[in-house]
């Protein structure tokens, strides 16, 4: 176990009722707000199309998502909406992204970033929607398009060192799954497609997914699919381990059902995983005290915590 692993503590005393999770069901079109350990469970958002990814914007009140849409017509989009679904607005239309997966919110420069999977793309815009950019592009062609290698799927950001990490997860139990990392901006004097400060961080991982980073422990966190031992699990490594394989990591949490997202609570000392199985858990950070909050309720997709202040839960 690395320092940084090592150094993760419990933190009691929190109250449940601070915290807020928002769980995209995939299969419904759904957007579901409840407490922390499942219970007063509500509809906020319904009529998705395809929700994958989801973050929170607690100061703004905002809640976005991505819908994946359907993969080969190039209509995907992202939305935004207030805490309890009001407002709704589309602030990425069709046509612009094609299918936008996990979602990552960057508060201090004001970005959202995502990747787009037969986009090929990793891609960021305000958060209002506009001046989008494409910071990564895999692939283009239609041939291209089939190639799951190339496929851009989970993303985070790791504002202190000025880098975003994503995942490609290649066919469904190839061991072709790559976690890549790069500068937050394209190089001067290159672009999207031959940017040269791209490295591959691991390689020959199962399915990596999503991607969840703990900035303060210096910790990354991921859902895998592909078969056991090492397929539908979570996994978690220091960030600043060297690259290319030269460290393991540390396998938290198995028996999930096509895993796919993960929200932590950090303060709380626990993290929160959905799968397509239908199922959401909850568990400590090291992956003890996993159980079940929800279970067969369609296919469950993203997740997001936010700490709330009291008048508002």
């Amino acid at each position: 176990m690395t320092d940084a692993l090592a150094k993760l503590k419990p933190t009691s005393g929190r109250n449940e009722a601070l915290g807020r999770l928002f769980v995209l069901e995939l299969s419904g079109g759904r957007i579901h707000s409840m407490s922390p350990d499942g219970s007063s469970r509500k509809v906020i958002v319904a009529d998705c199309h395809l929700p994958d990814g989801i973050a929170v914007d607690i100061e703004a009140g905002h809640i976005y998502w991505t819908n994946m849409g359907v993969p080969n017509l190039n209509d995907g989009s992202i939305e935004r909406a207030d805490l309890d679904g009001s407002n709704r607005k589309v602030i990425i239309p069709q046509g612009i992204t094609f299918t936008p997966k996990q979602l990552h919110l960057e508060k201090r420069s004001g970005k959202l970033y995502w990747c787009d999977r037969e986009g090929m793309r990793v891609m960021r815009a305000n958060l209002d929607g506009t001046n989008v950019e494409t910071l990564v592009k895999t692939g283009e062609s239609d041939a291209d398009r089939r190639d799951a290698a190339k496929w851009c799927v989970g993303i985070t950001v790791d504002p202190e060192r000025g880098q975003i990490y994503w995942t490609q997860k290649g066919a469904d139990n190839s061991g072709l799954g790559r976690i890549f990392r790069a500068g937050i901006d394209v190089p001067n004097g290159e672009d999207a497609a031959s940017r040269t400060d791209i490295e591959v961080w691991f390689d020959n991982l199962p399915e990596p997914i999503d991607l969840e980073l703990d900035l303060k422990g210096r910790v990354i966190y991921w859902t895998d699919r592909g078969n056991p031992p090492l397929g539908n699990t979570v996994n978690r490594t220091s960030i600043d381990a060297p690259v290319r394989n030269e460290h393991a990591p540390e396998i938290i949490a198995s028996d999930l059902m096509e895993g796919i997202g993960i929200a932590l609570d950090v303060p709380g000392n626990r993290m929160f995983v959905t799968d397509l199985g239908g199922s959401l858990y909850s568990a400590s950070l090291d992956g003890s005290e996993k159980r079940a909050l929800l279970f067969a309720q369609g296919n469950l997709s993203g997740v997001a915590y936010v700490e709330i202040p009291s008048k508002e839960n």
